[in-house]
């Protein structure tokens, strides 16, 4: 955020409460006896050259979120939606992981189309209603500077908190995306 606030403390009621994994991951909560993986578990479906896409979820004070839950929706290479879908919980370092593909561009509300990116949502203790946020690509740069939502943030610096920086290692690209839920370098959030 730009301007100061003061903190306000939210009420056990206005929470998810400290059940989300049990909820979303029961697995990690060895919660077996459905017999029913979790939902969005294991690599992203979908055709396209394979990324990974990491990073870390930090809250107000820059600890890390060891309980959050992040969810990925996106359009495959062709810019295509389907079931690209993915679901992971946070490691006590607040790390989370998706296997998947890089997105093509899909078609915005201007007719034109958008730069290729990814939707996340997020979902903790303490978040009373899931946070959405997309992921650009850094190496996107061309198709980003006319993307139609990335383009609405009017604050430049905002902008950047969506872009996701691309490394390679291992014959593998990997994009790291740390999303911070408060504070100078706050991810911009959606309200949808």
């Amino acid at each position: 955020m730009l301007n100061k606030l003061p903190p306000l403390k939210e009420s056990p009621s206005q929470t998810a409460g400290p059940y989300v994994h049990i909820g979303l991951t029961p697995s990690l909560e060895r919660i077996t006896e459905a017999n029913v993986p979790d939902l969005g578990a294991g690599p992203v479906p979908g055709f396209g050259p394979r990324i990974i896409v990491a990073g870390r979820v930090f809250d107000g004070s820059a600890a890390p979120v060891s309980d959050a839950v992040v969810e990925l929706w996106q359009a495959d290479a062709d810019g295509n939606h389907g079931n690209a879908f993915g679901r992971v919980a946070c490691d006590g370092t607040g790390a989370y992981r998706f296997d998947t593909v890089k997105p093509g561009r899909v078609g915005g509300p201007d007719g034109k189309l958008m730069a290729p990116h990814l939707t996340l949502w997020i979902v903790a203790r303490g978040i009373n209603i899931g946070l959405h946020t997309r992921v650009y690509f850094e190496d996107e740069a061309e198709a980003n500077e006319t993307d139609f939502v990335l383009n609405r943030i009017m604050d430049v610096r905002r902008r950047k908190t969506l872009i996701a920086v691309r490394s390679d290692a291992d014959g593998k690209t990997v994009y790291t995306f740390d999303i911070r839920l408060q504070g100078g370098d706050e991810t911009v959030f959606f309200d949808i």
